[in-house]
């Protein structure tokens, strides 16, 4: 599958995130912990706020190991605001159309896992996407199809009910195709603002995915830990896995769970897949 962080907080350097803790996300592209796969060496992407609404994006198909204008782009740009994603194809072409995260005006969306037997449903699916957004779709990718289903559905006005309908759709869509459990997912999205990150699957085992700790809590847990101390205490960071093995400092978030974090504040609430037609 693949691995991604969420990361919103005070200004950091992107290499901060990618490449210096423990487990970084660079790391995990070779040597994942926790992942389906331990190597995610099919592309890589970063998604980042700085001066305008809409985010920059940088995706390649090289391996983020291998990436020297990777590590020169992250030891000098810094954001507020990250996103950023290792991949493991589930079958798609490498190809950088096909690299997370998937971008459309100021949102962001990037996916781990996949919607089983993509090529049974892909029509379906597909043919319930808004026609004015579908021209805009760049690769062929589940996740990518993901996305406009979850924007055909409102992710702009309501990101939950919109995510929980084009869920619901692929779970209908997939079962209707005789698709036993139709999506794997985490998946996060924001608009620049807020991030929302979920954790389903339709057979209740879903991949691994933690949010970070109160950082006051842990600076003064570990006084002499240098990199807590240059973070502002709304910093949040959402992940497939932990980036280090400081203790306290990850919580793993419950299955069929959204968390909504803006600013500071952490909501957690259930997650529960909604047929299309009754959410309407």
């Amino acid at each position: 599958m693949c691995r991604w962080l969420a990361y919103s907080g005070s200004p950091v350097c992107l290499e901060d995130l990618l490449y210096k803790p423990q487990n970084s996300l660079v790391v995990q592209s070779k040597h994942s912990r926790m992942g389906a796969e331990t190597t995610n060496g099919d592309g890589f992407g970063v998604g980042w706020y700085g001066r305008h609404t809409v985010p920059g994006i940088f995706r390649s198909t090289e391996p983020a190991w291998n990436d020297r204008n990777l590590r020169e782009l992250s030891s000098q740009a810094l954001s507020g605001r990250v996103f950023a994603h290792i991949r493991a194809s589930t079958g798609s072409p490498v190809q950088q159309s096909n690299c997370h995260p998937f971008r459309r005006g100021e949102w962001l969306w990037m996916h781990n896992g996949l919607i089983r037997d993509f090529h049974l449903v892909k029509r379906d699916l597909v043919l319930e996407i808004d026609p004015e957004l579908y021209p805009e779709i760049e690769g062929s990718t589940d996740s990518e199809v993901f996305f406009y289903l979850a924007l055909s559905y409102g992710l702009a006005a309501d990101p939950p009910a919109a995510v929980a309908r084009a869920v619901g759709h692929i779970e209908e869509t997939g079962r209707r195709h005789g698709v036993e459990h139709p999506i794997q997912m985490t998946v996060a999205t924001t608009d620049g603002v807020t991030t929302w990150a979920f954790r389903y699957s339709s057979e209740g085992q879903s991949r691994s995915l933690f949010h970070s700790t109160d950082i006051s809590t842990l600076r003064e847990q570990y006084p002499d830990y240098p990199l807590l101390h240059g973070l502002s205490d709304d910093t949040r960071l959402v992940v497939s896995e932990p980036l280090g093995d400081l203790h306290g400092a990850w919580r793993e978030v419950p299955e069929s769970t959204c968390l909504t974090v803006r600013g500071g504040q952490m909501d957690i609430a259930d997650f529960t897949p909604k047929a299309p037609r009754a959410a309407a």
